[in-house]
């Protein structure tokens, strides 16, 4: 039988709070409840002068696993501030004594990474701006459900984490940079030129990291914006579904652009042996073709493959030959107007296999061209094109065909196309 939602002792005010912690079943408790990491497992105080509020807070954060300790004005909960067990805080705005606002002031004053949650009856945009503006995390509403604290709480106690995480591999950044210092002044001479090149390789890292960040940052932040907006209750039910879809597109890309950084750090790293077995690079092709069929009737295209039926094999993975082929014709199909032609050709002289993709698309910038092959490059008129492209495509073309000992070129003039050049050596087993 369920019991009765936990309400606010106190009546005295003009709005109370509700936690109806039993609507939550035992199943979304679980799926409620933190990771078992240091900032998860920190202690969560929770500073409110009203009973009901308290406890109901205290029954709904103990039962997901948490400890949790209560205060019951705001001297109490900053003599409990000041001890530093607490990774996060439920403030009460409210308070006779001192304030939420004053005590969110000093709490973060004091821990600059302590995760603090205002809880109010008094809610306005003008408060929750302010509240945020000197440095709380989330502001919530009274009266709210069990669910809603709990999503706030994990939420804020998972950036906890993160902040911990990222101080301490700054802390762990600054030693190494310190201790290399300490070796330059020891070894100068000697390891100058080593120096250098650690410099280098730290600069092709962090310009790595800055452009996968940015690449993941944006459509991670508009799909939780779409997300927000329906669970906030901004979009009305018969539009749920388009956002819902963008959401859908926005993560199929993120995907996709993971998929091909793992494809491209797995091909660079010298430690990983690739598969290599006899492949016969027409038969992938024939694959690829067939499979971009709907595409090109989609937008009329005129799509020619000369291709044999078989090839001689060449000594490879076959996934990484048929991702060649893939994106080198999707991209003809991609960038090629409706009504335009996109060709593939493909040719055995001697013991190479060449293969020519070309199409009379959009074309590649003479300035551009020697950037195409870039990690997360995108030429502008590709971007006009479409929005949605990870950049790696090109960069894993090329990669594939050096691992097996090819030569890829691409020739092209603005608005009029362009045509790459793929040349692999054949298997020297098969040709004897």
């Amino acid at each position: 039988m369920e019991q009765d939602p936990v309400r606010n002792e106190e009546t005295t005010r003009p709005a109370t709070a509700d936690i109806d912690s039993n609507r939550l079943p035992p199943t979304d408790q679980g799926r409620h409840r933190p990771r078992s990491t240091p900032a998860a497992s920190a202690a969560i105080l929770v500073v409110d002068d009203e009973l009901g509020m308290r406890e109901g807070c205290r029954r709904v954060l103990t039962r997901a696993g948490l400890e949790v300790v209560a205060a019951a004005s705001g001297e109490e909960g900053w003599q409990e501030i000041q001890s530093g067990r607490f990774g996060l805080v439920l403030l009460d705005i409210m308070m006779p004594d001192i304030n939420g606002m004053e005590l969110l002031k000093r709490a973060v004053g004091l821990d600059p990474d302590i995760v603090c949650i205002m809880i109010t009856g008094y809610a306005t945009i003008e408060l929750a701006v302010q509240a945020i503006k000197e440095g709380a995390y989330d502001f919530i509403a009274k009266p709210f459900q069990a669910s809603t604290l709990l999503l706030a709480v994990n939420q804020g106690l998972e950036k906890r984490r993160l902040s911990l995480e990222a101080r301490r591999l700054a802390q762990v950044e600054a030693e190494k940079e310190a201790l290399e210092r300490r070796n330059a002044e020891l070894e100068r001479e000697a390891l100058e030129q080593r120096t250098r090149e650690l410099e280098q390789l730290n600069r092709i890292k962090s310009d790595c990291v800055r452009t996968v960040a940015h690449e993941l940052r944006a459509p991670v932040a508009a799909m939780q914006s779409y997300l927000r907006l329906i669970l906030d209750g901004y979009i009305p039910v018969e539009e749920q579904q388009e956002y819902l879809a963008r959401a859908e597109r926005r993560a199929s890309a993120q995907l996709e652009l993971i998929g091909d950084l793992l494809d491209l750090a797995h091909l660079q790293n010298p430690d990983l042996a690739v598969k290599r077995g006899p492949v016969d690079p027409a038969k992938l092709l024939h694959e690829v073709c067939e499979l971009m069929n709907s595409q090109v009737r989609e937008k009329r295209i005129v799509f020619i493959a000369s291709v044999p039926k078989t090839a001689p094999t060449i000594l490879a993975d076959p996934k990484h030959i048929k991702q060649l082929w893939m994106n080198l014709v999707s991209n003809a199909v991609k960038y090629t107007n409706e009504g335009d032609a996109v060709t593939v050709t493909m040719e055995v002289q001697d013991d190479q296999i060449i293969t020519y993709v070309s199409d009379t698309g959009i074309g590649i910038a003479p300035e551009e061209l020697t950037r195409v092959f870039e990690d997360f490059y995108r030429t502008k008129a590709a971007k006009a094109v479409s929005e949605m492209g990870t950049g790696l495509g090109l960069p894993l073309v090329k990669q594939i065909v050096e691992t097996y000992q090819g030569q890829i070129d691409v020739q092209s003039t603005v608005g009029k196309g362009s045509t790459f050049t793929v040349v692999l050596p054949r298997d020297s087993d098969a040709q004897a």
